[in-house]
């Protein structure tokens, strides 16, 4: 893919975070600093960073960024990563919802392509977050089949549950991060959003979506950027996915995507059984700085569980994943 597509699905993607207007500063910040990040080992990554430069300075418009997209591979993955982005924190509001109308319009896409891709995202930002996750194939392989039932609490070790929990949730994510399908990748912040609340329950604390965002956000993370983060990784190391449709292909730029999506999730887990085992007085300060030391833990630990990792991408069927996901 030449280097002014990647501009142009960077430019979409951040136009897409933009679009209901409810971005805050530090989210802006935590986009731009993903894709000057990036930009320090590659040249197209610099195309990323050139592409938010342009959208917070109105030098672009959706149909100049839709025009630079030439094959119909391309357009469709800009759409998928828009529509991921709008979805990263509830399912997308009116000003999102029209957003996407023009971008669908920008890039010649049918309605009947892109229903599905919406359809499947609206389902995952609508997840209940009070259903187990039925870990199917991929956790079998990985670390059981399922994450288990609380125990009674007078017979149940609960640090040690919390923790079988949260690794079971690291390397499911891991996992998705291998696959083809964007749905995979789309599942990830909805996976974690699920997890907190399960480890917030295991502790006598019954959370709402609105709690979750705000300790996801507390630890410097932030739903949409994270979305935007793990297309941003998709567009520089794994391409393959999309536009060669090989599972190999993706294998050989995915080692980083997998390896943060299995740090960050393990290290969300750790502080939110941390921040609510100790009734929630860790400050926003201290949430980050847990969040930063956990993940520098989880990237060493991941070597030791890459092996599931790469068996449950092996095993899960990926059309299930929208059924896994939501408990069914």
């Amino acid at each position: 893919m030449e280097h002014r597509q990647i501009e142009a699905i960077g430019a979409i993607c951040v136009m897409a975070a933009l679009s209901d207007g409810a971005t805050s500063p530090t989210e802006r910040e935590r986009i731009d600093g993903v894709f000057k990040g990036l930009a320090e080992g590659a040249e197209d990554a610099r195309a990323l960073a050139t592409a938010y430069r342009r959208v917070m300075m109105k030098q672009t418009s959706l149909e100049a960024e839709a025009q630079a997209l030439g094959s119909a591979e391309a357009r469709a993955y800009a759409y998928e990563m828009a529509v991921a982005v709008c979805d990263a924190d509830g399912r997308h509001s009116d000003a999102e919802g029209k957003f996407l109308d023009g971008l669908r319009g920008a890039l010649g896409l049918s309605s009947a392509e892109t229903s599905m891709v919406l359809r499947e995202a609206d389902e995952l930002a609508d997840l209940e977050l009070a259903t187990p996750i039925a870990a199917g194939a991929a956790a079998g392989a990985a670390a059981g089949s399922r994450v288990p039932p609380p125990l009674p609490p007078e017979t149940r070790n609960v640090s040690a549950e919390v923790d079988s929990t949260i690794l079971k949730y690291s390397i499911l994510n891991g996992a998705l991060e291998l696959l083809p399908q964007g749905l995979a990748t789309m599942a990830i912040v909805p996976l974690q959003m699920k997890m907190v609340y399960g480890v917030g329950k295991a502790h006598g604390i019954s959370l709402d979506k609105g709690h979750i965002k705000e300790l996801i956000a507390a630890v410097g993370v932030g739903m949409t950027s994270q979305v935007v983060e793990g297309f941003a990784r998709d567009l520089l190391g794994g391409l393959a996915k999309k536009f060669l449709g090989k599972t190999a292909g993706k294998m050989v730029g995915a080692a980083t995507g997998a390896a943060m999506s299995f740090a960050t999730t393990y290290a969300l887990g750790q502080v939110a059984k941390q921040y609510y085992a100790g009734g929630r007085k860790l400050s926003s300060v201290d949430l980050r700085a847990l969040f930063g030391r956990e993940v520098e833990r989880a990237k060493g630990l991941y070597a030791q569980h890459k092996p599931q990792i790469e068996q449950s991408a092996r095993t899960l069927d990926p059309r299930q994943i929208l059924t896994m996901v939501r408990g069914a």
